[in-house]
């Protein structure tokens, strides 16, 4: 009974989010259509990047207010052309797609028809045929918008798409940045400026996940939340379903196994689930049969006056616990140590867009380095991921994008409340992933200023209120004694580059110094560590004996170091070693750190 209490209370802690955003799925009460594809494209190359609003470019087609280009989405517009001041161009760039729609959508008067894109970096205004249907602020989350009002309005219009998207980085975006006006004139040319951030990766742009149009009846499926338990071999599914659109509706929710079979069902919007002969949901080299999911059907049923219509919504189910001691991380109430990497959505002239390819031969290479995790350095990952996740067992710590975050006035009330507002849609997006078990809100912030701790204080209080089933961190560097986050999260995650950025070419000091670091962070705080960044980069080829910095012997003798010194520590405290990093990625132009 006190099992079935507590997922009550974590629900209802969940239920905070008061709007749904679940991937759009097909069903036989809905459609998906992918605008995937060859976009036209522009940016705003004048001075204030600003024409495309004063000329009103949306209300017709892009290609009557100048020249376009071929653009595909998804994909990065960086690296696509061979044009230099395309690739680090900052301002606004217009993208448009004229789309036929069934027929039925049109004259179809219960059907809702819903404009998403799966992200866009990092400010962006959508319109349809000329009317704005949203607006979005930040990267690297969905937004949408229904649109089937104005597509009724003239049937006989195709439905053109103009998505306006700007890069800027500000003092109060996430992750945040500074633009620098040249103003010598004997340096520089007149307007030149550029766009300063604190963060090593390139700061790609456009629309880098799926655009598609997908529908639902008018009374339909808007959010479902799931918290697992499981006591002995029984399992405990504490489910809520969110409606829209009716007030009288019937529904059914269908607990189905990977065979196909229904295991336990329900009539009632919310309540308990128990799943006899559990199957739970293991990481990847913790059980045999990693990653088991089931399915939860919701079939909603709703009548009015002149009609009946249903709408049905499946969504994957892996039930486990995540539960963290002073020294320990729990996964089914057996110890996990995260043995594994960091990583970047970024590959070769698609920049940070969707690849299948690639995500799938990642997902293959990470297996075989015998990696059961990955944290996502330095922002969400697409949904198409983690549910790769899901279905492998690969465990994922996911982040916000507060990356960079290193200017006084980035610690304000407007910065934190677009840092909240960014947690609110990365717990409502992520917040049903097994593979999810635990949020992580910054990477290396400047936390020894001192409006830090209040800052870092109420996000990690607010991320805990979405939801209490899972730990939050923030990943700090190995400089404990100035640490003011510290103190609030479950998990202390701590970056270090001995023998790299500090004491260059002495391995030698690395067990001395690691050593010294975890004994810092643990007698101060009493919390499980992870070492979230370790390692030093290497030019494949190069060879020198006895090592040095920069040959392969160099990387495998630090990492050695590193080694030694986790595999006595994960014995007290430590729960985990994320290697810096999984694959090489992009980067600004720039002299390289040493």
């Amino acid at each position: 009974m006190l099992r079935v209490l507590w997922l009550f209370a974590a629900l209802d802690a969940v239920l905070l989010l008061d709007t749904g955003m679940l991937f759009p799925r097909e069903s036989s009460s809905r459609e998906l259509k992918e605008l995937n594809g060859l976009w036209a494209f522009r940016a705003d190359r004048s001075p204030n990047r600003n024409q495309g609003f004063e000329s009103a470019w949306y209300k017709s087609r892009l290609a009557e207010t100048g020249p376009v280009i071929d653009m595909p989405v998804p994909a990065s517009y960086n690296d696509i052309t061979q044009d230099p001041t395309l690739r680090d161009f900052i301002g606004w760039v217009w993208y448009e797609r004229e789309v036929t729609v069934p027929t039925r959508w049109i004259t179809d008067d219960g059907l809702r028809v819903v404009l998403r894109v799966g992200s866009a970096h990092y400010y962006s205004v959508v319109w349809v045929n000329g009317v704005k249907v949203t607006e979005h602020e930040g990267g690297h989350l969905p937004f949408e918008a229904e649109i089937g009002t104005l597509l009724r309005k003239d049937p006989t219009m195709p439905c053109r798409i103009t998505i306006a998207v700007n890069n800027t980085l500000d003092l109060h975006t996430l992750p945040p940045g500074t633009i620098q006006y040249m103003t010598d004139r004997t340096r520089y040319p007149a307007g030149f400026f550029v766009q300063n951030t604190n963060f090593d990766f390139f700061n790609y742009a456009g629309i880098h996940r799926p655009v598609l149009l997908y529908t639902t009846p008018k009374a339909y499926v808007d959010d479902i939340t799931v918290v697992t338990d499981f006591l002995d071999d029984t399992g405990l599914v504490r489910y809520s379903v969110s409606v829209k659109g009716t007030t009288s509706a019937t529904m059914k929710v269908t607990l189905i196994d990977k065979g196909g079979h229904c295991i336990v069902s329900s009539n009632q919007a919310s309540g308990v689930l128990k799943v006899p002969n559990v199957n739970l949901w293991w990481p990847y080299l913790m059980h045999e049969n990693p990653g088991y999911l089931y399915l939860l059907e919701v079939r909603l049923k709703a009548s009015d006056a002149s009609s009946t219509s249903e709408d049905v919504y499946t969504l994957p189910v892996g039930i486990r616990t995540v539960n963290v001691s002073s020294t320990q991380f729990f996964i089914n109430n057996k110890p996990f140590y995260f043995h594994g990497v960091n990583k970047h959505e970024d590959a070769d002239i698609r920049g940070k867009g969707l690849d299948w390819p690639l995500i799938v031969k990642d997902f293959n290479l990470m297996k075989w380095l015998g990696a059961n995790s990955f944290r996502t350095s330095h922002y969400p990952y697409a949904e198409e991921i983690l549910q790769m996740c899901d279905r492998h067992g690969i465990v994922v710590i996911d982040e916000s994008p507060g990356v960079g975050i290193k200017d006084i006035r980035s610690f304000g009330n407007a910065s934190l409340t677009h840092h909240l507002a960014v947690m609110d849609e990365l717990v409502r997006r992520d917040k049903n992933h097994p593979s999810v078990v635990m949020w992580s809100v910054a990477n290396e912030p400047a936390a020894e200023m001192p409006p830090a701790e209040n800052y870092f204080k109420t996000l990690i209080k607010h991320t805990k209120a979405l939801d209490p089933t899972r730990p939050v961190t923030y990943i700090t560097d190995s400089n404990f004694s100035r640490d003011k986050g510290a103190p609030f999260v479950d998990v202390i995650c701590v970056n270090s580059y001995f023998s790299w950025y500090h004491d260059p070419g002495h391995v030698e000091v690395i067990p001395l110094q690691l050593n010294t670091q975890f004994e810092d962070w643990y007698g101060k705080y009493k919390k499980p560590i992870i070492q979230s960044e370790y390692g030093a980069d290497v030019v494949p080829g190069l060879h020198n004996d006895p090592p040095v910095m920069f040959t392969e012997e160099y990387q495998k003798v630090v990492l050695q170091q590193y080694h030694g010194v986790f595999d006595q520590k994960r014995k007290k405290y430590v729960i985990g070693e994320l290697i810096w990093n999984f694959a090489d990625f992009m980067t600004t132009q720039g002299e390289p750190e040493l």
